[in-house]
């Protein structure tokens, strides 16, 4: 359906128009390989095959996501397999390794896709950046992608409570002239809650602005900047991650969430309306420039740069560890581990 933000019109593809049984039926003869089993790959695979869909999973073999997989109920030689053996196997190939996996093992899948084969992705960074990442598909295949916008494991979780994450999808090369049913059959396969349309280089543009900014990167300086100044001003651990992290976690975000912010607003004292509304221009002014920034840097390709240089050392996996280590012991975060166990729902648990 059509529908208009103010002078702008967008479409969006409803789980009413696009039903699960049109769905099945679009995909009735393919044969999803889900290559990865990290971050999207448990939450894609598992949410397609309980919808109906058929099913593979690839993976490195005997790597921790190998075994995840097994503990998740996949079956070695039923429907999980080496890379190889489910990239040969498959008709839809979802490509949902990470970033420098995918540069990685890109050499050995486009031995696989032949002919009529599709090539799903769930992020615009591969062929969007594909000067660096080298990732150079073949014309005679599908090409299309179904970002979630969402973790992984909020995909899964939504699913089981019978929502929906929303994503957004887009055709790259349409081979067959069938590219748009097969992405939005995908799309609702996984349990998007709508979908909404866009391209490889503005998904991949939006995704890694969001990602840095406000999504992870920026609410996390914002947190670690009041939390310290509140601490020097003589509050105590427990006060300060209070008023940082838990009243806009546990309280403030959802009602935004259920009704937009200007509501939210409306819902809490006069106080803290009239302070919100006079304080939130001059952050806004504040973080403009880095935002401005951020988007520079990542429209020049120097952010995927990084990147791929990053996450393509052999010792990445250990240089993360330490990093975050040093964030779940920061004192900002020990403070909320703790205060997270006394919510009566998690004391229950214990």
């Amino acid at each position: 359906m059509k529908i208009k933000f103010g002078s702008v019109e967008e479409t969006i593809i409803t789980r009413e128009e696009f039903p699960l049984n049109k769905a099945l039926k679009i995909l009735n003869n393919e044969i999803i390989a889900v290559l990865g089993y990290g971050v999207q790959g448990p939450g894609q695979s598992l949410n397609l095959k309980d919808n109906g869909f058929s099913v593979i999973v690839g993976q490195r073999k005997n790597s921790m996501s190998w075994n995840k997989a097994l503990e998740d109920g996949w079956i070695e030689g039923k429907n999980l397999f080496t890379l190889e053996e489910a990239s040969n196997r498959g008709t839809i190939l979802m490509y949902l390794l990470s970033d420098a996996g995918q540069i990685s093992f890109w050499p050995t899948l486009k031995k696989y896709l032949t002919k009529g084969k599709s090539l799903y992705f769930s992020h615009g960074f591969g062929l969007t950046f594909n000067e660096k990442t080298k990732i150079f598909p073949p014309k005679n295949i599908d090409i299309f992608l179904v970002a979630p916008k969402g973790s992984g494991t909020s995909l899964r979780r939504f699913f089981k409570q019978k929502k929906g994450i929303n994503s957004s999808y887009a055709i790259y090369q349409d081979y067959s002239g069938n590219s748009l049913k097969k992405a939005l059959s995908i799309g609702i396969g996984i349990g998007s809650g709508y979908l909404f349309k866009t391209n490889f280089k503005n998904e991949v543009y939006s995704d890694l602005v969001g990602e840095r900014g406000t999504l992870m990167g920026a609410i996390q300086g914002i947190f670690s900047a009041q939390y310290q100044i509140l601490r020097e001003k003589g509050h105590s651990p427990s006060e300060s991650f209070n008023e940082t992290v838990e009243e806009l976690t546990q309280s403030l975000m959802p009602l935004v969430s259920e009704k937009g912010m200007d509501w939210m607003f409306s819902n809490c004292s006069t106080t803290a309306q009239r302070g919100a509304l006079d304080w939130c221009n001059k952050f806004k002014e504040a973080t403009l420039p880095v935002f401005k920034e951020l988007y520079h840097e990542v429209l020049s390709g120097n952010e995927a740069k990084k990147i791929i240089k990053s996450n393509s050392r052999d010792d990445y996996r250990l240089q993360l560890k330490k990093e975050l280590k040093n964030l779940r012991e920061s004192e900002l975060w020990k403070v909320g581990n703790i205060i997270r166990s006394l919510r009566p729902e998690n004391k229950k648990k214990k």
